[in-house]
């Protein structure tokens, strides 16, 4: 019975990894297709393979999610599956709710607040100030750095190219928006997958099949393939509304969001350890170059949505696990 439940868990744990990677695809790629910087494919088929290269790449944040933010082991096997099953479909559901409506929310806030709130339905130990610490300051902290960072490099770039001609100028940014995209997928596995990584090991430890800190290779091999599959499968709607419905992007300010979101994504996953947003990071990046031209040059009115929607995240999955924990226990 526990071998058949760990197995449940583990195929929706993929499959909330698949609908991250084709709710979370557009992060890597809707500034380069809306410059076009690259075709609509060729941009999925390189944010696919960058992102399970980058899923490979370290176990930092996967074993943040494994180990502070809830504590497994305070109850029975079955109990514990049950209740990482339940985080899983409040995620999932969240995802597939703002993928519909198409805003940019975060699958990590989602994951996240999953698994709070069925720690808080089921009386186990929830580890708020390690979710205080690595989640909600980042969650507040790196959409700013990437606005304010994206901001000044955007002008500082602005400078260095004002005596250019604007059309060759354009064409060399195009060209290099294929390498910060790159970056930027890389970024996405680095961190996105690696929370489905610390999921299934919750499962393995919770049914008695795994024990310490340590991730197996097939489980990096499978959350990179799904997370990647996803990423392939697209993410249209999310795309239409980081391409072109915050700001209408030039192939420079595409190139300076890009990179300056990557570099936020490496410092979080390789220094701090931080399952920080790669939506949010990006989206207030997009922002911090758009600002760069005029501050009514972004669409606040979307900026609003999109607010609104990361607010609500972490508390919508948390009451949605936590609904789910309570009628999975009376039947599972």
């Amino acid at each position: 019975m526990e071998l058949a439940l760990v197995i449940v868990v583990v195929a929706f744990a993929l499959g909330f990894d698949y609908t991250n990677g084709f709710h979370d695809a557009a992060n890597a790629i809707a500034t380069s297709v809306s410059t076009r910087a690259l075709t609509p494919r060729a941009a999925l088929i390189m944010a696919a393979v960058f992102n399970l290269v980058g899923a490979l790449l370290g176990t930092h944040v996967a074993t943040t999610i494994a180990h502070d933010i809830i504590q497994i082991g305070d109850v029975g096997s079955h109990e514990g599956l049950v209740i990482v099953l339940s985080a899983l479909i409040g995620a999932i559901t969240w995802n597939l709710i703002t993928w519909w409506f198409g805003l940019p929310s975060s699958s990590t806030h989602a994951l996240i607040g999953g698994l709070a709130g069925v720690g808080v339905a089921s009386s186990i130990t929830v580890h708020w100030d390690a979710i205080l610490e690595k989640v909600v300051l980042p969650m507040v902290i790196s959409p700013l750095v990437g606005f304010g960072l994206a901001y000044g490099v955007m002008v500082g770039v602005l400078w260095l190219v004002r005596k250019a001609s604007p059309a060759p100028a354009q064409r060399r940014f195009r060209i290099a928006q294929t390498a910060s995209a790159a970056a930027m997928a890389l970024g996405h596995g680095l961190q996105d997958a690696q929370k489905t990584m610390g999921v299934i090991v919750l499962a393995l430890v919770a049914g008695g099949f795994h024990d310490g800190d340590s991730i197996p290779l097939w489980v990096k091999l499978a959350a990179a393939t799904a997370i990647s599959l996803g990423t392939y499968s697209g993410g249209w709607r999310i795309m239409r509304t980081l391409g072109r419905k915050i700001i209408e992007l030039d192939p420079a300010r595409g190139f300076v969001a890009e990179s300056v979101s990557a570099v936020v994504l490496y410092v979080n996953a390789y220094w701090l350890h931080a399952p920080v947003s790669t939506t949010h990071t990006i989206t207030s990046a997009i922002m911090g170059v758009g600002a760069t031209k005029r501050l009514s040059a972004v669409r606040w009115g979307v900026a609003k949505s999109i607010g609104a929607a990361w607010v609500l995240t972490i508390p919508a999955a948390a009451l949605v696990g936590a609904v789910v924990y309570l009628v999975l226990r009376t039947f599972v």
